[in-house]
This record gives structure tokens, C-alpha cells and sequence, in this order.
């Protein structure tokens, strides 16, 4: 027995430890960091997100290839996306399903002709308004809930957009900061083979204005919370 198989029977119990941790992070949960702000209020710069990898399905550990179909995505749900179009993984929130005409109109939201309901709402701590000043509001559309953020002077172009009809088997996916988010507006629909998993949880966050400091009030916050807090 030469000297890297002694090395590899010695350690053999790590190896099977780490083999099954990168399994469980591929297949079944994992943690996402996110670096920017698309998703502001709801998902901080620095954030650590919990993603759910068997939200929708069970998946063969280190592809695509979907072994059992559990549940699709629905609308208000914040998902991951491997997207093949913005060649980089993405935080996003579904907004049009199969099948739904989707439209925005000054930033304001149809689904099917109808429009979103929206509530004045107040966001702190949201470095981005110190250079860019936003406004806040809580978009309703059935039970989908949640706060957007929203240029005041800096509208984007995509702030008037479609309608257009999202096709079978994909998803129009829009990011909660409405004027600073590429997602849909930019790379089209994604496909539902894209999405590999729900966030629904803060796991720790690190605020990279303050050198890295931990926001403790962000700890464990479920994403699902209207409004996010600092």
C-alpha cells in the first residue's frame, strides 16, 4: 500500500463527509451569496440566502436532469436561476406564469389586463439611496405581496414594458429594485429547467459598506416578510 492510498484509507471518513455535503448543497439545499441590489428591499447587498433545491424538484445531484417533479413555481416566489441568457446565476421573483400577459406601465403592474394594487411602504438602511433617492411601495396582486423599490428620478426604460404573453413552459421573472434590475425585461423568459431552487431565508448577512460587519437584525429573516428590515 503506497503512501497516497494510506493517505486516502486514513481519510476516508472526511471524504465521505464532503462527498455527501457537496450532494446535499447540489440536490437539496444550498446558500447563495448576493452581491447586488436587484432584489432591494426584500434581499440586501450581502445577504446569504437559503435556497430550497428541492422546492420544486428532485434533482440527479450535480445536473439538471429532474428525477421527480414535486411543485412549479408560483407567482410571488423568489427563485434561483442557472440562466443560460445572462450567463451567471440570478435572484429573482416570478411574476408572470405560463400562459399570463404581463405588462408594466410606469412601473406599474398588469397581470391579464389587470393592474397590481399598490401601498406607500418605507424602507432604512438601503445604501443605494444615498447616490440614487427611490420610493417604496408594497405591489399586491392576489396573494402575491411584497415590497418594491422605485427610482424617483431615474425611472428605467424597461419601466414601460409588454404586455407580452409568457409561453409554455417558461417564467417572466422581475427583480424587486424595478429600476436597477436586469432580468426578464433583458433576457426574455426564462425556462422552468432554469430554476434550481426557492430562497425563503436570510441565513447571515454582511454589510460590505461597514467592512464586512454582520447585520444581526437580518439573521434568519424569511424572505416571505413584506417588507425587509435592517
Amino acid at each position: 500500500m503506497n503512501a497516497v492510498t494510506r493517505f486516502l484509507v486514513r481519510n476516508r471518513g472526511f471524504f465521505v463527509f464532503m462527498l455527501g455535503m457537496l450532494v446535499f448543497r447540489s440536490a437539496v439545499a444550498d446558500w447563495n451569496v448576493v452581491p447586488s441590489g436587484s432584489m432591494q428591499p426584500t434581499i440586501a447587498i450581502g445577504d446569504r440566502i437559503l435556497v430550497d433545491k428541492a422546492a420544486y424538484d428532485i434533482r440527479l445531484p450535480f445536473t439538471r436532469v429532474s428525477l421527480l417533479h414535486l411543485a412549479d413555481p408560483r407567482r410571488g416566489d423568489i427563485v434561483i436561476v442557472d440562466s443560460a441568457a445572462a450567463r451567471e446565476r440570478l435572484v429573482k421573483r416570478v411574476i408572470g406564469l405560463p400562459g399570463d400577459e404581463i405588462a408594466l406601465r410606469g412601473n406599474v403592474l398588469f397581470v391579464n389586463g389587470h393592474a397590481a394594487r399598490y401601498a406607500a411602504s418605507s424602507a432604512d438602511g438601503v445604501h443605494d439611496d444615498e447616490r440614487m433617492p427611490a420610493s417604496y411601495a408594497v405591489e399586491s396582486y392576489g396573494g402575491m405581496r411584497h415590497a418594491v423599490r422605485l427610482s424617483k428620478y431615474l425611472p428605467s426604460p424597461a419601466s414601460n414594458y409588454g404586455p407580452v404573453r409568457v409561453p409554455t413552459g417558461h417564467y417572466l421573472l422581475l427583480g424587486d429594485d424595478r429600476d436597477n434590475s436586469a432580468d426578464s425585461r433583458y433576457f426574455g423568459f426564462f425556462p422552468r429547467g432554469e430554476i434550481v431552487g426557492r430562497a425563503y431565508r436570510v441565513l447571515v448577512s454582511l454589510d460590505p459598506e461597514r467592512h464586512y460587519l454582520p447585520r444581526g437584525q437580518r439573521t434568519g429573516l424569511p424572505l416571505d416578510a413584506c417588507c425587509a428590515r435592517r
